[in-house]
């Protein structure tokens, strides 16, 4: 199984402040569609198949592969993407929280497999590796909150 967290402040210094509702408003964007919040070309399908008063199911293509994902929101809060279809199997999981601080933080977690691959077995392993580089997940955090700042500034 694969196993990796990243947490950022949503508000390093030299960058404008970023609220709670803006950052939440922002993930809630790319739950819904990915194609702006990734490397151009990464996700070139991103689809609300279906709406529930607890979730939504998304379908898109990322990196080459289709899946499926349900996600839940719990609002201000938390943005859960579980793996229904696709390569992996398990969930993803965006949160928003204040640090002891009290800055604002945005933490990825996940707990994944490899669908049809051997438990941490060299697939795995080599997911694991790249989860937690530095090309990993804390730069997919540190870039989706770039689309987030250019909504709020204006800038396109």
């Amino acid at each position: 199984m694969i196993y990796s967290s990243a947490t950022v402040p949503v508000n390093p210094e030299g960058e404008p402040v970023l609220t709670r509702d803006q950052v939440w408003k922002g993930l809630e964007l790319k739950a819904r569609d990915a194609r702006f919040f990734l490397p151009p070309g990464l996700c070139i399908r991103c689809d609300v198949i279906e709406q529930g008063d607890t979730h939504f199911v998304r379908e898109a293509t990322i990196a080459g592969a289709d899946l499926r994902e349900i996600i839940t929101l719990e609002p201000q809060r938390k943005i859960t993407f579980f793996q229904a279809t696709g390569p992996r199997e398990g969930a993803i999981v965006n949160e928003l929280f204040e640090n002891e601080g009290g800055a604002l933080q945005l933490k990825f977690y996940c707990y994944l497999g490899l669908r049809d691959k051997t438990p941490n077995g060299p697939e795995e392993q080599v997911a694991q590796k790249q989860f937690d580089s530095d090309e990993g997940y804390k730069a997919a955090l540190l870039s989706e909150l770039i689309p987030i700042r250019w909504t709020v500034s204006g800038v396109n």
